[in-house]
């Protein structure tokens, strides 16, 4: 039988009654009106609610934004961000915290259930219900910080609450935080979802508390674009400012370094560099490979004197990850197309024999390798790849030049499903074994989340 096709058009603004029946990746739940799709903001599977048309350009689906919560599922909460709560018109809602109005418990089992679909359908790769269940308890594993004192105690009825000091979970996690500034008013703050419309907000319950001792809500800033407030572990809060008309989008500061902490490790990180915003993601995600790669050493599957590469590199987080695991001996190649981030990997492995940081695009990098000698293709077929590539994925251009490279085993963190998913149907399709598959909710209250999958050459 064929789909039920829309018979009326919608119109932005038009106000339609929605049964909310399931998760969509993007944080956002779907429902169907006269035949279409219709994706809900700030809803949850089993509601139904009055929503508001924001976008109807497309005739397969359209989007909407709920404005009365009609019928409320048991797993509804106060937002924990007043601004972006559906008290306020859609467009005047703080983006970044999509999540906000949802119970932790459910928010893992949504994001569980994203994780499944997206092997299934992108990814052909079939899991039962079991390890759907699986995947929301590996979410839950993340303690999540909260704010280190009563800041949030005036919103906490209603809310999850850490069993430690009875305030919300989730909150005060972020290490850095960008801002926007209004061009015509100065106005500071985040992007309404969806939109470049800056949110004027009173505080930021995601950041460290640090962050909100030092950011400018309330200042009009004209002569700057983007503001951005970052917390190091083991330096002090550092605000960088955009200026209006910089056409290079030069930051103040940048460029000075900061320090950060993995453990008792130490990491250099340049303050406009990248580097993971939850304060314990970092943790997580070297811990995740780390004992990835030593389950593949216990399975005499990893060579530590191979070729081994470390892609998307970074200030190489993930390259010291394996040499946790391997020892400090262990052969690695950590690849970063940005130099200033190559250089503080460079000074971040300088103890390790073996390690060489080199700046370069991860395509470019890997074309060169497949002109090499059959040694070295003998040393990298023999290697192990760790990849942490954008939100994007590798794609298929990449995944093809690491197909084609053949490495004994593949260690793949993603923060995107749909991503992974898509690789890890054309690793599969191409002689890999998908071994591992992990998940980590080091973005609370977001639809984001972490992912690692470990794949093995058959």
């Amino acid at each position: 039988m064929s789909a039920q096709r829309p018979t009326t058009p919608l119109e932005i603004g038009e106000s339609i009654e929605l049964e909310v029946t399931g998760i969509a990746h993007g944080g956002v739940s779907v429902a169907r009106h006269d035949g279409r799709v219709v994706f809900v903001a700030d809803a949850i599977p089993g509601e139904r609610v009055l929503a508001r048309v924001t976008d109807a350009k497309k005739k397969s689906f359209a989007r909407a934004a709920v404005v009365e919560v009609l019928d409320a599922s048991e797993d509804r909460r106060a937002h924990v961000w007043a601004e972006a709560s559906v008290d306020r018109a859609p467009e005047d809602r703080a983006g970044g915290a999509e999540f906000g109005h949802i119970a932790l418990e459910r928010q893992r089992a949504l994001k569980a259930e994203v994780l499944v679909d997206a092997m299934d359908r992108f990814g052909d790769v079939e899991l039962a219900a079991e390890d759907e269940s699986e995947f929301a308890e590996m979410l839950a594993e993340l303690v999540e910080p909260t704010p280190g004192d009563d800041e949030w105690a005036d919103d906490a009825d209603g809310a999850d609450l850490d069993a430690s000091d009875a305030r919300p979970a989730g909150l005060g996690y972020r290490s850095r935080v960008r801002l926007h500034v209004d061009p015509e008013t100065g106005a500071v703050g985040p992007y309404a979802a969806r939109s470049r419309r800056v949110i004027p907000v009173e505080s930021l319950p995601l950041a460290s508390a640090a962050i909100n001792q030092i950011a400018p809500l309330r200042d009009a800033m004209p002569d700057v674009t983007s503001i951005d407030l970052i917390d190091p572990a083991a330096d002090d809060p550092r605000m960088l400012l955009t200026l209006a008309g910089d056409k290079n989008r030069k930051r103040s500061g940048e460029n000075d370094v900061v320090r950060e902490l993995v453990e008792d490790r130490g990491f250099l990180v340049r303050a406009g560099g990248f580097w993971q915003v939850h304060r314990e993601a970092p943790v997580v995600l070297f811990e995740a490979v780390r004992d990835a790669i030593a389950g593949l050493i216990e399975d005499d599957a990893f060579d530590p004197g191979a070729a081994n590469l470390d892609l998307y590199g970074g200030v190489g987080l993930l390259a010291a990850a394996m040499a946790e695991a391997a020892g400090p001996s262990v052969k690695v190649t950590t690849v970063e197309a940005d130099e200033g981030a190559t250089d503080d990997a460079a000074e971040n492995l300088s103890e390790l024999v073996g390690a060489l940081a080199v700046t370069a695009r991860v395509d470019r990098h890997l074309a060169d390798l497949l002109q090499g000698s059959a040694p070295v293709r003998d040393r990298l077929r023999r290697g192990t790849v760790v990849l942490d590539p954008p939100r994007s994925g590798a794609g298929g251009d990449v995944t093809r030049q690491l197909v084609e490279l053949s490495p004994q085993n593949l260690v793949y963190v993603a923060c995107d499903p749909v991503a992974l998913a898509r690789d890890t149907k054309t690793l599969r399709e191409s002689g890999y074994d998908l071994t591992e598959l992990r998940a980590f909710d080091i973005f609370p209250h977001t639809h984001h989340f972490e992912t690692l999958a470990v794949f093995q050459r058959a």
